[in-house]
């Protein structure tokens, strides 16, 4: 009987679990709810915002001044800009970096200084200059240098060798000076971005690569850049949605065919402010929303098998197919 009462004693009671409480987290809760619900009463109930002239009312009550024509063609432009821009930057990045870390000081020397003088202008400032080369030349052409001083030389006051030349006031305005300007600004910081991701590679691949055989290119191309895409996506995704935003700037080149310089004239026309710039910063909203999408599933497809996540998911996927393996030697055998 005691041996009994002493076993029964000695069991453990059961454990009472009490949840941890977070009143914090509803107190943040209603703070975040009141502040939605105040800012969704001035967006329904302020008259000033003029819903009704963004969305339908602007051109004889058929559409909202964020749906005419003009700034429809303005949105294109902003785009084909942003295409264009951050081609250029891309491009020209890679070639930095690879100079950047090339063993040639001359070439590292010139990259370190491109990176150096682009991050430091300001790209407001540098799209007005672009806008204003023209003023150094009144032609730009392509042929021999210092024509001028070789017919000086040889006699002759007329000679001309220049192959081809264009007014530079055609050239250097509008959408190419802005271009130029924001994509030649881009790849000063698509240079760094290229750049840590190639270091980011194990350089025992590369000498690997190397032994096997393969060119520096084909290094470069089949080795170090597939892995270093998990560290470049992230950074340029960012990049591409501020050239976005940064495309606004070139209305002061003036670039006319962009979407802030066609919203600015519309609020020049109308004298209506505050629903153009929610206009504007509607469609912009938009624009970046849609890369934002795009970032992410491209982040995605690069970090594959990287990370916590990513590593559980590849092992799952290597017994799968170890498990596949197993059955089908399992029929052939019976």
């Amino acid at each position: 009987m005691s041996d009994q009462t002493t076993s029964e004693r000695a069991r453990p009671e059961a454990i009472k679990a009490v949840p941890v409480r977070h009143p914090w987290r509803w107190v943040s809760i209603a703070v975040i709810a009141v502040l939605a619900a105040m800012f969704l009463h001035l967006l329904l109930t302020n008259d000033n915002f003029r819903w009704s002239f963004i969305f339908l009312e602007y051109q004889e009550g058929k559409r909202g001044v964020m749906f005419t024509e003009p700034v429809l063609q303005g949105l294109r432009g902003t785009i084909l800009l942003t295409i264009t821009a951050m081609a250029i930057g891309i491009g020209l990045g890679v070639i930095l970096a690879v100079m950047r870390l090339s063993p040639n000081k001359i070439l590292s020397s010139v990259a370190f200084i491109y990176t150096w003088f682009f991050r430091a202008a300001p790209r407001l400032i540098l799209a007005i200059l672009f806008g204003n080369l023209n003023i150094l030349w009144s032609r730009i052409g392509f042929g021999l240098p210092f024509d001028k001083q070789i017919g000086q030389l040889f006699g002759i006051d007329n000679f001309n060798g220049q192959f081809y030349g264009i007014r530079a006031v055609d050239l250097l305005a509008g959408f190419v000076a802005g271009m130029l300007a924001l994509g030649l600004s881009e790849a000063a910081y698509m240079a760094e971005i290229v750049r840590a991701g190639l270091q980011s590679v194990d350089e025992g691949q590369t000498e690997a690569a190397v032994a096997l055989g393969m060119s520096r290119f084909q290094v470069l191309r089949r080795i170090v850049l597939p892995q270093a895409m998990r560290v470049i996506v992230p950074p340029t995704g960012n990049e591409t949605i501020a050239m976005v935003k940064d495309t606004s700037l070139v209305a002061y080149v003036p670039v006319t065919g962009e979407l802030w310089f066609q919203l600015q004239q519309v609020s020049a026309r109308t004298f209506i402010v505050f629903p153009v710039l929610v206009a504007a910063l509607i469609w912009y909203l938009i624009l970046c929303t849609i890369l934002m999408i795009g970032q992410y599933f491209l982040e995605r497809h690069y970090g594959k098998g990287y990370g916590a996540v990513g590593k559980a998911k590849q092992r799952l996927r290597d017994i799968e197919v170890e498990q596949g393996g197993r059955i089908t030697k399992t029929a052939e055998g019976s």
